[in-house]
């Protein structure tokens, strides 16, 4: 088996990671903070002192920290990923990033002979956990399918859209696609309360008919509570502006009635 390093032990990514070395592939991990290494003392999982000496440990490094900074740090600094990795090894970026971050660390990594591949993943760690995360994947195909049995022990389904950047620039479109979903699903209860209908059997009808849609079916889930959507309110405006941005470095016309809707979900979940 692949040695497997792992990178970023949040509420998505330390499921992802539990599920590579519960499949049994050697696992080496670092953080920034002792305790989120603490979750993996029941495991066959080594902890490394610095990015580098997991690098130096691993065939393939998965990368799933919070933003583009991030990605960068880790994998370029004096003593990051790339440093310790010895030439062959892959980098698989889970993060959310600009496509742009992901060309900027490849072109880095060639120079050592080291591949590197963006497997953004959507779905949350409860789906990593039963292998329905879906992740989304660009880079070339002997590189994806070098480590497509590591994804594999989360993913479900994992879907391999093009080169490098093509799984960062469908996240992003996800992501926009969600934000919009958000005001459509706000207008739809608010909609029923004025009709005197009630919210809860309203939900239930959305979630097994053509109306429904992820954000309906979050908001009856959260008992119509939008703290939630609140709190991931900046990573929603920071994917949105990454897919403004490529549509606008493409010149593909923006879509009128879509970014209208998401200007009115981020407006409504700032207040």
């Amino acid at each position: 088996m692949i040695r497997v390093g792992f990178i970023g032990l949040g509420s998505q990514g330390a499921p992802m990671a539990r599920r590579i070395v519960e499949d049994g592939y050697p696992l080496t991990l670092w953080a920034r903070r002792p305790a989120s290494l603490e979750p993996f003392a029941d495991t066959t999982a080594r902890f490394a002192a610095t990015p580098a000496e997991l690098g130096t440990s691993s065939d393939v490094v998965c990368v799933c920290v919070v933003g583009d900074a991030d990605v960068e740090d880790v994998l370029l600094r004096p003593d990051g990923v790339l440093a310790g990795m010895a030439p062959g090894g892959l980098v698989a970026i889970h993060s959310t990033v600009h496509p742009d971050t992901c060309h900027r660390v490849a072109y880095e990594a060639a120079k050592r002979e080291i591949a590197v591949i963006d497997a953004p993943v959507s779905g949350g760690g409860g789906a990593a956990a039963r292998r329905a995360l879906l992740v989304m994947v660009g880079g070339a195909d002997e590189d994806v399918a070098r480590c497509r049995p590591m994804l594999e022990t989360f993913a479900g389904p994992l879907i391999h859209l093009g080169p490098l950047g093509s799984g960062q620039l469908a996240k992003a479109l996800n992501n926009f696609v969600f934000t919009a979903q958000v005001t459509a699903a706000l207008e739809t209860f608010a909609f029923a309360d004025a009709l005197g209908m009630d919210r809860a059997a309203v939900a239930q009808v959305l979630a097994h008919g053509s109306g429904g849609s992820r954000a309906s079916a979050i908001l009856a889930a959260s008992g119509f509570n939008t703290a939630g959507l609140r709190q991931a309110a900046p990573l929603l405006r920071k994917d949105v502006s990454i897919m403004l941005d490529v549509a606008r470095a493409s010149g593909a016309a923006e879509p009128a009635a879509l970014v209208k809707l998401v200007d009115a979900t981020l407006t409504t979940l700032d207040e």
